[in-house]
Formats: structure tokens, sequence, C-alpha cells
């Protein structure tokens, strides 16, 4: 990247624009308005959901058999215009969904207007506005800093460089970086399309529901399935019409049921479908989902990483005391002026995080004159600064300040162990550089900070233990401390908690870590990330969660990125998942939707994909034999609808509190597979003993739909368990509509179907209860490798 002059300042920096000025450049066109990587406009949702490939194929088709054939041997297209607008309507009212709740967990960033600081939706940035700048903002354009208290910015989602970049007045700022230390101001300089990040955006964040695990596989038998599409349909085609010499219209009408009955394309929508609902569900709970995937890695994830601060704890923290600490005889620094101080550091810091709230609120500011002020950071873990006639005072971790063998480290120690904050306060002989670390440091106390634990994280902890969900607690603080507050929660491990200064720097060796170990105390924003690729190395999916700009890298590196709602914006921004109640309680309902989503989609794929090898192997079969195709394309519309289509829309949706297991399509396959043989081969059965007895086309034709439907029923009833009274109603209504088929005069004529006392109805029966019960057997012996042992 050219490095570009940099712009002088064109607004005066303690007034910022006008209203007036803000005013002319919306109507110029210089507001943020930059593209919305997660949302889809409802005509992008259309395109998505109509503009396929067998959307296009099927359509070809489905306009021939407009042509060839009766009406009713087109009901295949109709039925596929109804599930595509289906699928519409879901995504569409997840969209919206997301779009409201997406306005509640929006950065909102501050901006200098009228000599005010009002905070305005990202988008309502305008060129040249003046934009505050705190701890854990994420920048939302362009700039140019023309103020810097201490201001530290990580570049680290745009450029890859992990160390945060000190800013001084006339530096560059570009969107999509954040606070990580400080405060400051900036000048818009680039806003909407022409900001680094909105690039990044439009080039690297598209909207992309088809990214995943579950839609890949099912995506990947499709184009095999496309492959074979065209040669078996030609195969067919002249097998019937050249071979067998059946006319060409019913030869076409053969065809095209065969080549439709190949494709799973419901299978696609009701994936989609599923998904969609699940964003709904989890809407409701104030749980926005940032990206459509994230619903299926929830049911995958099997280590969750939590911060202690803020998830485990309740938000907030109180000063419970501050004990003295001697340095000697006559040493003790006296209370007035350790309160002073304390103060003091409390107030040096423009934008204070939750512990130096605590002491804020303990003790006022005394109003020190500061003359240089290094602020807090989770890399450095303490503040510092100089005051005019009272000197240098730090505030921090006492691992940071206080060497291994100081008597006072063994203090803060006893202290810590009942899960409380403690940290160290006292001089320095000259002014903190924030490069560097503390020399010459001599303490004056030990400052203890109340964290209460959440009514609901033993809970949740519990919860997630049951589930075979392994949690590592990572934290800035103090080890014991972060222990202690681990064993409250009931987490495994919490009495051995390590200290991350300790820690390996290879991944190896710390993957080795992290499996042997649950609680980690001191970990830097980097290690964070370190710990997400170890146990990566370890073969894990990884969820994390975190509220706090220190979690940004972490999150953005593991599988499942959850923010909390009150969370720093670049928090939410990088997570694709926001809590936006602040209720790590929530997770257990959030884990069990995407459990719901991938059991379901497992259930009914067992069911298309079953419908996609009998359709094979029966054309294949047609074309071997030469003779007419054993079904009309209705015939396969009525089986697809009954023990297909409505089933499977209600199974997608239904319960399902199943533990996900990898090799989600190798089960699929080893289901679908010989269900799909056995069906095929008892329909054809079926069909060429009618034939031998002499029975008419329409009569061989029937019995081999009555033989289908019986085995296909089988498939559903296995696919369906375990069986309850809903699923046995659903299966029973299928059962029942379609003996209306065949019984009721009116419909047993449309659809060219009945069941009558010749005898191929009860070789159609036969056949099929034969093809019922080698369903049942086949699924006996493929369940030792498709369910877990019990």
């Amino acid at each position: 990247m050219s490095i570009q002059p940099v712009a002088q300042p064109t607004t005066d920096p303690q007034v910022g624009l006008t209203a007036a000025e803000v005013a002319r450049r919306i109507a110029e066109g210089k507001a943020n308005d930059a593209p919305d990587a997660r949302s889809r406009s409802l005509l992008d949702i259309v395109k998505s959901n109509t503009l396929t490939w067998f959307n296009l194929v099927i359509g070809v088709m489905w306009a021939i058999m407009l042509l060839v054939a009766p009406f009713q041997d087109s009901l295949f297209g109709f039925a596929i215009v109804a599930n595509t607008l289906i699928g519409i309507v879901q995504e569409y009212r997840a969209s919206r969904a997301l779009a409201k709740l997406s306005l509640i967990g929006a950065a909102r960033p501050v901006v200098r207007r009228d000599g005010r600081e009002v905070d305005v939706a990202s988008h309502e940035v305008v060129l040249d506005d003046i934009i505050v700048l705190t701890t854990g903002d994420q920048l939302v354009v362009d700039g140019v800093v023309v103020s810097s208290n201490g201001l530290e910015i990580d570049e680290s989602l745009l450029t890859g460089e992990a160390d945060p970049v000190d800013k001084a007045v006339g530096d560059r700022a570009m969107s999509g970086s954040f606070v990580v230390a400080g405060s400051g101001l900036y000048l818009a300089t680039a806003v909407g399309k022409d900001s680094f990040a909105s690039g990044l955006t439009e080039q690297a964040k598209k909207f992309h529901l088809t990214n995943s695990e579950l839609r890949s596989a099912i995506n990947g038998f499709i184009r095999t399935i496309s492959y074979l599409l065209l040669p078996i349909g030609a195969l067919l085609l002249f097998s019937q019409a050249v071979r067998a010499d059946v006319p060409i219209k019913d030869a076409i009408r053969g065809t095209i049921a065969g080549m439709v009955t190949m494709v799973p394309e419901g299978l696609v929508l009701l994936t989609s479908i599923a998904m969609a609902v699940a964003v709904l569900r989890l809407a409701a709970k104030k749980v926005l989902v940032q990206d459509m995937p994230a619903v299926e890695v929830l049911a995958r994830v099997d280590v969750v990483c939590v911060d202690k601060t803020g998830t485990l704890t309740q938000p907030g923290m109180h000063l419970r005391e501050v004990v003295p600490v001697d340095q000697g005889a006559n040493q003790a620094t006296p209370d007035a002026l350790l309160g002073a101080a304390l103060g003091a550091l409390a107030g040096a810091e423009s934008n204070p995080n939750p512990t130096l709230q605590a002491i804020a609120e303990a003790y006022p500011d005394p109003g020190w004159q500061v003359e240089h002020a290094v602020p807090f950071s989770s890399a450095r873990k303490w503040s510092a600064a100089t005051f005019t006639d009272h000197g240098s005072w730090v505030l921090g971790a006492p691992e940071m300040l206080l060497s291994d063998e100081d008597p006072v480290r063994a203090q803060a120690e006893a202290r810590a162990a009942d899960g409380a904050r403690v940290l160290a306060v006292g001089r320095i002989p000259s002014p903190a550089d924030a490069a560097q670390p503390i020399t010459g440091f001599t303490c004056a106390a030990l400052v203890v900070i109340d964290q209460r634990l959440r009514p609901d994280a033993a809970q949740t902890v519990r919860y997630f233990l049951d589930q075979d969900v392994t949690i590592k607690v990572i934290s800035g603080d103090n080890a014991t401390t972060v222990g202690a507050i681990a064993a409250q929660a009931g987490v495994p491990g919490a009495d051995r908690p390590v200290d991350a200064r300790d820690l390996p720097a290879d991944t190896a060796s710390l993957a080795v870590v992290m499996a042997d170990s649950a609680v980690f105390g001191r970990v830097s924003p980097a290690q964070k990330q370190a710990m997400v690729d170890a146990l990566h190395a370890n073969g894990s999916t990884v969820a994390m969660t975190g509220d706090g700009v220190n979690d940004v890298l972490a999150l953005k590196s593991a599988d499942l990125g959850i923010a909390m709602g009150s969370g720093s914006s670049a928090t939410r921004a990088v997570a694709q998942l926001v809590l936006l109640q602040d209720r790590w309680a929530v997770m257990p309902s959030v884990v069990a939707e995407g459990r719901r989503v991938l059991g379901n989609i497992e259930r009914v794929s067992d069911v298309f994909l079953t419908k996609s090898f009998y359709a094979i192997i029966t054309s294949v079969a047609t074309a071997i034999f030469a003779v007419q195709f054993p079904f009309l394309p209705r015939h396969l519309t009525v089986i697809g609808a009954l023990t297909i289509g409505i089933p499977g829309f209600f199974l997608a949706l239904m319960p399902n509190t199943e533990r996900f297991r990898p090799g989600f399509f190798k089960r699929v396959l080893l289901f679908a597979a010989p269900a799909g043989v056995i069906a095929a081969a008892c329909a054809f059965t079926s069909y060429g003993i009618a034939r031998s007895l002499g029975e008419p086309l329409a009569s061989c034709q029937s019995a081999a739909t009555v033989t289908l439907f019986i085995v296909t029923t089988a498939v559903l009833l296995q696919s369906a368990r375990p069986l309850n009274l809903l699923r046995i109603g659903i299966v029973a209504l299928m059962v029942a509509l379609f003996a209306g088929i065949l019984f009721i005069p009116f419909f047993s004529e449309f659809f060219a179907l009945s069941l009558g006392p010749e005898r191929y109805a009860a070789v159609s029966i036969s056949v099929g209860l034969v093809g019922a019960v080698l369903v049942w057997v086949a699924t006996l012996v493929t369940d030792r490798w498709r369910r877990p042992a019990t």
C-alpha cells in the first residue's frame, strides 16, 4: 500500500462540524454509507433461492412436460415453486429479524458536532467529522489522529501485525482497527466505500449462506448427481424410445420422471429453512446471529473458552478494601495520601475500565495535575501517571510490578484465593514508559476488588459438562483469582490454575498444556489467540466468549466467536454471535438450537438421498431391461411429497437433543445407499411380476408405486427415530393421505393410481412389506456404524 500525504485537519477538533455542514455532506453523498457484510435485500434472497443450476434444469424439464404429458405429470414443478417460496419467506423473515437486532448491537461512534459529543450510527458519520476514541472502540472510517492521550490502536485484523501501534497527532488511523489503550480524537478523511475496511468487506466478507460443512457435504453430493443426470437421462431415453419402442412422448415422460427424482433439490431448501428458523428462534432470545453458518457451528463445538470477567462474573466491580503495605519502619503510606493517589490514578484514565471505575467510586479524584500518563492496557496490565508535586504512581497486577521473592506477592496471592481481584499501587522514581517494564517500584498498598459469580454460571457450566463440552477459563487476571472463580462455577481443574507467563510459545507444546489444564490466568491478548490455535491443533472445534478488546484476536481465530452485547464495539464486530442481554446462561439453548438443526438435517438427508439412490437405480434398470419406465411423473410426485417433502419439512423443525458427532455425510450414505437399493429393487420387482402376470401397464405402474410407498414409508420411520407420538402421527397421516389417493375415485383417477382385488394388488403389498422388513434389517446392520455405542 502506497503512503499518501496526511491531510491537514479541516475541522476544529473542539467544536466539530455544525449541523449545516453535516447536512451538506450528506446531500453530497459524503456519509459513511458502506456495504453491510451480512445484510441481503429481498431481491438478493429471491435470486439466491431461484436462480440455481438445478432450478434451471428442472424448469426446462417442467416446460417440456407441460407440452408432452397431462397436467398431473407436471405437478413436480409446482412443488418446487412452493418449496422455493417457503425458503424465500423464511429467509426474508430471518433477515429482517437480524436487521432489527443489528440496530441494538451495532457500534455507535461518538462524534463532536456543534461543540457537543453525540453518539450516532456508523452510517451517519460524514467526511471531516471529529470522532472520539476510547478503549474498545472500533474505527468505522479512515482518518487522521488530531489528539492522542496514550492512544494505542491494534491493526492486526487489517495488517496481520499483532503488536498495538502507538498513535501520535498526524498519524493515520484505518477503519476496521480498534483501540486497545488510551483515548484520542481523529478526523474522518475517507468514508463509505472509500474507506480501507469497506474494500475488504466487499471482497472478503460477503454474505455466504452455503459456507458451512453441512451445506458443503450436501452440495458435493448434488454435484455428483449433476454429473450423472445427463448421461443417465440420455441412456434412459434411448432405451425406451429405441430399444423398447415406447412412443416418444411416453419415453420423454418417463425420462423426465427419472431425472427429476434423482435431484434432492428440496434438501438444500430445507437446510436453508432450518437455519433461518434457528436464527428467528435465537433472535427471540436476544441472540444476534451475524453469520448464518454459526448456527451449524454451534452443534459442532466441543471446547468453550470463556473469559472470567463479565462471563462467569457479574458486570461491575466493588472495592472491598485497601491494605497498606509496610516497607520498613515508618514507611507506611498515610491513608489520606493513599486514597488521594488512587483517586488521582482513576481520574487520570480517560476511559476507565470496571476496576478503575470501582476505585473511582470509593476515592474521588483529588484534582492532582497530570504531567504524564500511561493508560491501562491488557498487554501491560498496569497504568501509571506522574502528578505535579506528587510524583509518579503505578497501579497494576502484582505479578507485573513485584519480584517473585517479594513478600507482598504472597499477601496478594492469599487475598486472591477467594476470587477477588488484587492490584498493587505504589510509587516509581521517574515517569513510566509504555514501551518498557516498570522498574524501581515501591508498593504502598494492595487494592482488593470484589467480583461476584453470576447466579446462573454454575448451572451453565454443568450443562456443557453434561454435553461433553470442555470448559477452558482464560483470563488476564491473577491465576489464583481465576481459579477461585472457576472453582465456584464448578469448572474441573480449577484447583490447578496455570500462570500464562510460564506457558511455552510454540503451538505443539502449548497444545499439550491446553489438553491437560482448564484454567489460565495472566493471559495476554496474543496468548489468547495462540491458545485457540493450540486447541485447533488438538482437533477441537472452539467457541470463544468475551467482552473486552483483549478478546478480539481470540474471537476472530475461534470457530465461533461469541460477544457480550455490552462489550466493546470491536468485540461485537468480529463475533459471529452477540448475546445482546449479556446472559451467558442463554448459551445452553443456543447450543441446543445448533444441535437441533444439524440433527434434523441429518434425518431429512436420509430420506432425500434415499430418493436419489432409488431413482438412479430404477433409471439404470429400466435402461438395461429396455422396458417402459415403471412410474408416471405424478406417481413419483406423490411418493416424494408423502414420504419425503411434507414429513421432511416437519422433521427439520422438530426438537432434537442428539449430540453432534462428526461424519455426517458418511452416516447418511450408510443409510441411504442400502435403503435406496432395497426401494428400487422392490419396486422394480413388483413392476416385473405384474407385467409377467399380463396386467395392463397402468396396473403394473400402480403396483410399483404402492410397493415403493410402503418401502419408503419404512425408510421414513427409520430416519425419524427415536419415534414418539408426534412423529408416528405424521407418518400415519401420510399413510392415510396415500390411502385416500388410492380409494377416493377422483384422486385415484387424477393420479392414475388404484388398488383393487386384482393380483397386482397382492403382489405390490407383499413385495412392499418384504422391502420394509429388509430396510429394518439393513438399518440394524448400518446402525453399528451410524449410531454411538451404548
